[in-house]
């Protein structure tokens, strides 16, 4: 009898012991059922997405908030301009962006613009006629319930050919 009861509690140990290490070794994947698109990868139960696109998986392109037809207002060490710029797709890309006269310098002038971070576009040495490049930034303010989701900044320096560098900065409206 007492050697059964040794077996019996032997048993029940080997038992408890054997549920308590499988139910602390098992872990949930908090990234079974995520699906990430564009290249994301999921972190934690979240899509962790790649430069230029955003989204709970990572479905849309960043550049599409900046797509449109915008007007505003330059002021350069030159003077102050009003602008209107229209910002297309690239064909070539996900994350660039057409950027159709920007600094005002004509709508036969379009430089292509890429995505750096969720909201910004980034050129630099842009060729806009005349021996003058561009370099600079778009910043999309909108996207969040704090902000303009019609509102974007434009900064960049206008570089001649001899001379001095022209900084600019803009405020711009989506039509």
């Amino acid at each position: 009898m007492k050697r059964m009861k040794t077996i019996a509690v032997s048993v029940l140990l080997t038992l408890g012991a054997f549920s308590a290490i499988t139910y602390t070794a098992c872990t949930k994947d908090e990234c079974k059922d995520v699906t990430c698109s564009n290249g994301g990868s999921c972190v934690s139960g979240a899509c962790s997405c790649p430069t230029g696109y955003e989204g709970t998986t990572c479905q849309t392109k960043t550049r599409d908030r900046f797509i449109g037809t915008w007007t505003g207002s330059d002021v350069c060490g030159s003077g102050t301009y009003t602008i209107t710029l229209t910002i297309g797709s690239s064909s070539t890309s996900d994350i660039t962006a057409l950027i159709t006269n920007p600094g005002g310098f004509g709508s036969s002038v379009t430089i292509s613009g890429t995505v750096t971070n969720s909201n910004t576009l980034t050129f630099t040495n842009a060729n806009v006629g005349g021996a003058r490049t561009l370099s600079g930034t778009m910043t999309f303010s909108g996207g969040t319930t704090t902000t303009d989701p019609n509102a974007m900044t434009f900064n960049y320096s206008v570089t001649p050919a001899v001379g001095a560098a022209d900084a600019c900065s803009g405020s711009y409206t989506k039509q």
